[in-house]
């Protein structure tokens, strides 16, 4: 079955930066488009970034635009969240997300907490 397993969250002071990283399993996953969001408290989840299968048509929201980067491994069956010059507002769970005949599948989140 389709399983995405998130990782990389924790505490960093603001500033700093960490790599999330999501790894699939039971789909093929160089086929898919992959997706990170973020929830955080009180809040609706809201879509960060976004990687095709193949090709260079990234795009990020605007909020994290020029700090985040969003990256792939289909070797390795992983996508990747480069998150640098964090700020307090970025404090969130992340969850990636990809999408197969219509349906959603997402992991399980990690939290992220930019706090000094």
């Amino acid at each position: 079955q389709v399983q995405l397993v998130e990782s990389g969250g924790g505490l960093v002071q603001p500033g700093g930066s960490l790599r999330l990283s999501c790894a699939a399993s039971g789909f093929t996953f160089s086929t898919y488009k992959m997706h990170w969001y973020r929830q955080a408290p009180g809040l609706e989840r809201e879509w960060v970034a976004g990687i095709p299968s193949v090709g260079v048509n990234i795009n990020y929201a605007d909020s994290v635009k020029g700090r985040f980067t969003i990256s792939r491994d289909n070797a390795k069956n992983t996508v990747y969240l480069q998150m640098n010059s964090l700020k307090p507002e970025d404090t969130a769970k992340y969850y990636c997300k990809t999408a197969i005949w219509g349906r959603e599948y997402w992991g399980q989140g990690t939290q992220v907490t930019v706090s000094s």
